[in-house]
């Protein structure tokens, strides 16, 4: 029976926990508070995956070694590498592939669609941050120490997911209420289904082509507006209200949480066209973004 270690228990980690065990394999679900996905193949391990040495021991036998890990938005450039450098070591001494669930962030602003095939430009910390992962990764697959690959999702929605949106529009639209976003409301930019997300990472996992480069997962592109209007609609809720917050209004909430500060970084992918090509992926795989009627409602069914 295959065998795999996720190491993270968000909602793209529990998605793809339950989409292994529904094909047969067997999942060792890694996370500090030991977060189980409700599978009889699924076993849920409480570790600090930092601990190296521990995490290496966890991972002897796997295939793969799935990376949908995070630490707090605001702590990134202090907390991914540790935490990145010791799953990727785990990975290589246990001789299972490495497939990391990653982001935009390291592409920084873009001219133009967003492909795989762009440098990583970013200056902002979280996105030079992001962008050294995997070029980490990439070091260590180029020496023949691990085959690696990365999924670069998109602005998660759908059940589970934390993002800008969900965050800060969603529960609002839902109750009928004015919602205050840090983004823009009428450019567009790239979202991904976490289902969509974790199909693509089970997916490359699975495939020889996969290794050796970054695969942008599925996404619809979107403005917040039009994505607020179709929640509304599949929710029966009122038309959405919706306004973007002011640099002070930001400023004055960062005082409240260090998370407000952050938005600033990734203002270019919400304030200026950010249009993500994932046609890669759908040539290559045949995995298409599901619609947004679909996504939002089972995010809404799920609470």
């Amino acid at each position: 029976m295959p065998f795999h270690v996720i190491v993270g228990a968000g909602a793209t980690a529990l998605a793809t926990a339950k989409l292994l065990a529904e094909k047969g394999d067997r999942v060792r679900l890694v996370s500090r508070r030991g977060t189980g996905a409700g599978h009889e193949l699924v076993e849920p391990v409480a570790l600090d995956a930092t601990d190296a040495e521990a995490l290496a021991e966890l991972c002897q036998g796997a295939e793969t070694v799935f990376n949908c890990a995070m630490a707090a938005y605001h702590t990134w450039p202090q907390a991914l590498p540790p935490l990145f450098g010791a799953i990727l070591a785990a990975a290589e001494r246990s001789g299972a592939d490495y497939v990391m669930l990653g982001n935009l962030y390291g592409y920084g602003p873009v001219d133009g669609p967003v492909t795989e095939d762009l440098p990583l430009l970013a200056t902002g910390p979280k996105g030079l941050t992001r962008a050294q992962m995997w070029q980490d990764a990439l070091e260590s697959h180029t020496a023949g120490r691990v085959r690696v690959t990365e999924v670069r999702a998109g602005q998660f929605l759908g059940a589970g997911a934390f993002s800008s949106f969900t965050f800060t529009i969603q529960p609002r639209v839902l109750a009928g209420q004015l919602a205050l976003t840090p983004a823009a409301l009428d450019t567009r930019t790239g979202f991904t289904a976490i289902e969509d997300a974790a199909r693509a990472l089970v997916t490359l996992a699975g495939d020889e082509r996969a290794f050796g480069r970054p695969w942008h997962a599925p996404v619809t592109n979107a403005t917040a507006r039009e994505v607020a209007t179709v929640l509304a609609e599949v929710a029966d809720a009122p038309a959405p209200r919706l306004e973007t917050l002011t640099d002070r209004d930001i400023a004055l909430l960062s005082l409240t949480s260090p998370l407000w500060a952050e938005f600033e970084e990734t203002a270019h992918m919400s304030h200026h066209t950010f249009v993500v090509d994932s046609s890669r992926i759908e040539t290559e795989f045949g995995l298409k973004a599901t619609p947004l009627e679909e996504v939002l409602r089972s995010g809404i069914a799920a609470g």
